[in-house]
């Protein structure tokens, strides 16, 4: 049985990245195109979906037997994050930041994938322990803003709000913002 639940895993996991390299391979062809005809053949450009997923396969597997290898740990993490299993995501990036807790890409990853996954207070926290290494990060006080409406956190979203404003007037998330927060305090 555990065989079987292995195999359709594998089979979806597989179809998924299949699915999503053949819709990104358009831009990597037509860039490769533009090169000279003795240029080496760019990364990527194989447009393999088994390899693709050996690769993936071969991180994970590196990931795990390696619980030391910070970029091992960060790798993992990234793939996990584009098939949108987000809880691996996390655990990878946990573990990314055990091994290098000052590591700002990391704090601000676990922002942004607890917020994908919907744990808006742990999204919070490490978005919170990002502003604090960088104060004026437009993308990490967008994302907290995000959490913060997400967990209904109306106070935290006016301070988000504000200092948006004030760093990216222009920024096209604003009125969605706005939006979103007038409802929640409208309840």
């Amino acid at each position: 049985m555990f065989a079987i639940i292995g195999i359709l895993a594998g089979f979806i996991i597989g179809f998924l990245f299949a699915t999503g390299m053949s819709q990104r391979q358009p831009t990597v062809t037509s860039a490769s195109q533009n090169l000279p005809a003795n240029h080496p053949p760019v990364s990527g450009s194989t447009g393999d979906p088994q390899q693709t997923f050996a690769d993936v396969q071969a991180s994970m597997k590196k990931a795990r037997d390696e619980p030391q290898n910070f970029e091992a740990q960060v790798a993992a993490a990234r793939l996990e994050y584009q098939i949108q299993r987000f809880d691996d995501a996390i655990g990878f990036l946990l573990k990314a930041n055990q091994l290098k807790p000052d590591d700002y890409e990391t704090i601000a990853n676990l922002g942004m994938v607890n917020l994908d996954a919907g744990h808006y207070e742990q999204s919070i926290k490490w978005y919170k322990a990002a502003l604090m290494k960088k104060p004026d990060d437009i993308t990490v006080v967008d994302g907290l803003c995000a959490a913060a409406l997400g967990a209904g956190d109306t106070k935290e979203a006016e301070t988000c709000i504000a200092k948006l404003e004030k760093l990216d007037p222009q920024n096209v998330d604003l009125k969605q913002f706005k939006d979103k927060l007038s409802s929640l305090k409208a309840k």
